[in-house]
């Protein structure tokens, strides 16, 4: 028998992103739940074929049997379903940042709105397999991390957990990501002629990631600089990360470090001393590839993180989520 799984937001990138890679999973059974008009209109999406669309409400989750439904929603929107999904018997693993944070207080000083939900805050499981596997199959709640900290955390704690970043000099995270990450919703900044020919940073010092990072990581927010920008490209998400490194000689040994962690890991790739990833390899994949050097000499060490922000940064993470939560091999429809 294949598990049932629904989708609430499947016309927007990310639960787009979702029925591709779910159609190739031998396993499950998508419905796609409609809540609400696509202010949008149509496109490419609305001609996916073959998934039932049923109208959302917890008892048609309840009658269709769904295991897992999917939010690829705003988070206000996914605090306002969660409760009623989870009441109707589903595992829920929500791609917006509502569940994130560990406070009601964190999530209104960085989102700044407030949290409707704050039991299930407390509740959800943070969905970082990596670092978070043990917690997630018992979980009833997942907040699918964000697809800036995946790529930052996934480098940096590493680095902070072995002990070798002088953290004094802190850490500083220059990241880059393509237009898809802001969403399918039609905003003036991300319009053609905004974007083409264009290379810009925003929401410099106070971007909402920020938070996830500091949380899996273990840094405070005095030792990280997070600067976001805007690629013209429609997809991936490139991070270089600069730190001073103590207690390792060469860039061979700080490879040794992540080999060692990340030993087993599935979709975490790591390339040789001095040699560093780029987007095209990580493009639709599930992978993190992680490249590092060192000028042993003055300390300076460079980590680049790059993974594609709507598979291993959304949907591809929230399947490798759904996996784990229904006992499924990790890697089921992402190899």
């Amino acid at each position: 028998m294949k598990s049932r799984v629904g989708i609430v937001g499947h016309r927007g990138y990310s639960g787009a992103e979702l029925i591709r890679i779910l159609q190739h999973h031998s396993r499950v059974e998508m419905v796609l739940l409609e809540h609400r008009e696509d202010a949008g209109g149509g496109g490419a999406v609305r001609r996916v074929q073959g998934p039932p669309r049923l109208p959302y409400d917890p008892e048609v989750v309840r009658r269709e049997g769904l295991a897992v439904v999917f939010l690829a929603t705003p988070p206000e929107v996914s605090m306002e379903l969660a409760a009623g999904l989870l009441g109707a018997g589903a595992r829920v693993i929500d791609l917006s940042g509502a569940f994130r944070l560990r406070t009601p207080e964190n999530y209104t000083a960085w989102y700044h709105a407030p949290h409707t939900q704050p039991e299930l805050l407390a509740e959800a499981a943070y969905g970082l397999p990596e670092f978070c596997r043990p917690r997630i199959p018992g979980a009833r709640l997942v907040a699918n991390p964000g697809c800036y900290p995946t790529a930052a955390n996934l480098a940096i704690r590493p680095l902070v957990d072995a002990g070798v970043v002088d953290r004094a000099a802190g850490i500083v995270c220059d990241a880059k990501s393509g237009v898809s990450g802001a969403g399918r919703k039609p905003s003036l900044k991300t319009s053609f002629c905004e974007v083409t020919e264009n290379f810009s940073a925003y929401s410099v010092l106070h971007h909402r990631h920020v938070p996830e990072v500091l949380q899996v990581s273990g840094l405070e927010e005095r030792e990280f600089s997070f600067t976001a920008q805007l690629l013209p490209i429609d997809r991936g998400i490139l991070e270089t990360i600069y730190f001073r490194a103590t207690g390792v000689a060469s860039a061979a040994d700080l490879v040794d470090l992540y080999e060692r962690r990340y030993s087993g890991e599935p979709f975490v790739r790591l390339y040789n001393p001095g040699h560093l990833p780029d987007l095209r390899g990580v493009a639709r994949t599930n992978f993190c590839d992680i490249g590092v050097t060192l000028d042993a000499r003055t300390g300076r060490g460079v980590v680049v993180s790059a993974i594609d922000n709507l598979v291993k940064g959304a949907a591809g993470q929230a399947v490798q989520n759904m996996n784990l939560l229904l006992g499924y091999p990790e890697t089921e429809a992402l190899l």
